[in-house]
């Protein structure tokens, strides 16, 4: 432990100075990286057809260059699918990370370079630990073991030398040796299909093991910890693993799952660290442990762009450039990479909250909110209702989706909600009082329409069965991974189909 402690600082020490890079010079930064990514794939298909050799800059780069979504972009990434090379990205493509979205049944195949699993997926993992050891200097997180509680798709097999599977399986796939040592459960098991399989083995062998840090998505990460506490007849989970201190997670808000955790893991030595992390690519990190935000990791191969919400359904939006962002202002991100993805729109909502670093929350989707009725409502302001709403009536939420009730004959507007608690509240009629004020108070927009319930009623709150939401989508095969239960639809199709379940 002594000298794997002081490899670690060496370490910690090193990329410290390259992040203190970024962060005094992030425009500079993101710049250089700019212009490196079009210089790699000028002779690429893609680059001679939109002339990457002749940008010299951000605003000739938005003129050349096309927005692109995954629709725009199949035709190509197909062709690279099938064997085809050279055509988005100069060097071998052979991986694909299939998307596990919750609200399309069509998988999108996302190209996966050597570069990207080395210098984004691999660094953002490296980076993880080095920003808690930074936090935590006497940390002995590697006297034990790390559980990774990954996704459930398996490697498979597309032409002679394309494969294709959950990133999770990609990134354990092409681990190292000597890191694959250090985490469990095995890889058979972390990869089974079957999740209620996979959650019965995976609690067996990671019982006995000591388990010092865990990653993975919240709403998995607690059913697996009550299969833990249900076997081992703990009352929470440091009875099982004492030497416990780091959770790492991602994939959803935390806030909504935030006391069902403090429950299970009642001891004040752990700490927790956001991530954001997705097929397309390693965004962001949290900092500061004891600060809100991520921040955006500018040198992992990746050059960001920013759409004003206002602008993201405009057939010629305007796109800003990190040197132009403004705090607290929502923006869509276009993300082009060292995967061969060229202003390509995850899908993903943010807000700046700080410059030095530039420090973000995820604000939520371009497809998941409640604009119906002119209110513009957004996960953020869901959640953080949701969470109030659960405090001032001692209850426990585990899941929730919202969806409007149009204006009928017989009544205005109104929006619906399910949710499932895992401690119910005594006072149903106070959690929506509660919830509908926060909401008015966090966003104006809702606020007006809600004004004498002229638009807009009170919200439908309505109690659902304890594993209404893991049923619906178990329905559609959607178990694990980054599988998660969208938060806000403007359209009534999630909703019915969990009613359809009731």
């Amino acid at each position: 432990m002594a000298f794997v402690g002081k490899l670690i600082s060496w370490r910690m020490q090193k990329r410290a100075h390259q992040m203190e890079l970024f962060i005094k010079y992030p425009v500079e930064v993101q710049q250089e990286l700019l212009l490196k990514l079009l210089s790699t794939a000028a002779e690429t298909e893609y680059g001679k057809r939109y002339g990457f050799d002749k940008i010299e800059s951000h605003a000739d780069f938005k003129k050349a260059v096309p927005i692109t979504s995954y629709e725009d972009l199949e035709p190509e990434i197909n062709r690279v699918k099938e064997g085809e090379q050279n055509i988005l990205w100069p060097t071998e493509i052979k991986w694909f990370a299939q998307s596990s979205g919750t609200t399309s049944s069509k998988s999108k195949f996302i190209p996966v370079s050597k570069e990207s699993i080395k210098d984004c997926h691999y660094k953002g993992g490296k980076d993880m630990l080095s920003i808690y050891f930074r936090h935590n200097p006497k940390s002995e997180i590697y006297s034990g073991k790390g559980m990774i509680l990954g996704g459930t798709k398996q490697i498979n097999q597309i032409s002679n030398e394309s494969y294709y599977g959950d990133l999770s399986a990609i990134i354990i796939s092409n681990l190292p040796f000597w890191v694959a040592l250090k985490r469990t459960p095995d890889m058979d098991i972390m990869l089974m299909e079957d999740w209620d399989e996979k959650l019965e083995k995976m609690a067996n062998q990671v019982i006995p093991q000591n388990i010092t840090h865990i990653s993975g998505v919240p709403s998995w990460m607690l059913i697996l910890f009550k299969k833990i506490l249900e076997k081992t007849g703990a009352n929470h989970i440091h009875e099982v693993w004492p030497n416990l201190e780091l959770y790492m997670h991602g994939g959803v808000s935390f806030e909504p799952y935030r006391s069902q955790f403090q429950s299970l893991l009642p001891s004040e030595g752990l700490s927790y660290l956001e991530t954001y992390n997705a097929s397309e690519g390693f965004f962001g990190i949290q900092y500061n442990i004891n600060e809100p935000g991520l921040m955006l990791m500018l040198d992992y191969g990746i050059y960001y762009e920013f759409i004003p919400i206002s602008e993201v359904d405009k057939p010629d939006p305007i796109v800003l450039s990190l040197a132009e962002v403004e705090l607290n202002e929502n923006y869509a991100m276009l993300i082009s990479t060292n995967s061969g993805l060229w202003r390509y729109m995850i899908g993903d909502t943010i807000k700046f909250i700080a410059r030095t670093p530039f420090r973000f929350l995820i604000t939520g989707r371009t497809k998941h909110f409640i604009n119906a009725f002119g209110e513009e409502l957004i996960i953020e302001n869901a959640d953080r209702a949701i969470n109030e709403a659960a405090k001032a009536t001692r209850s426990e939420v585990k899941d929730y989706t919202a969806a409007p009730k149009y204006i009928s004959d017989e009544s205005t507007g109104a929006h619906q909600w399910l949710v499932e608690f895992e401690v119910e509240p005594s006072d149903m009629q106070k959690f929506s009082e509660v919830l509908d004020s926060t909401l008015k108070r966090l966003n104006s927009d809702y606020e007006a329409k809600r004004s004498n319930d002229l638009v807009l009623q009170p919200p439908i709150v309505q109690k659902v069965p304890n594993g209404t939401f893991y049923n619906w989508l178990k329905s559609k095969s959607k178990l694990g991974g980054q599988n998660k239960i969208p938060r806000l639809a403007n359209s009534r199709i999630f909703m019915e189909e969990i009613l359809s379940l009731l």
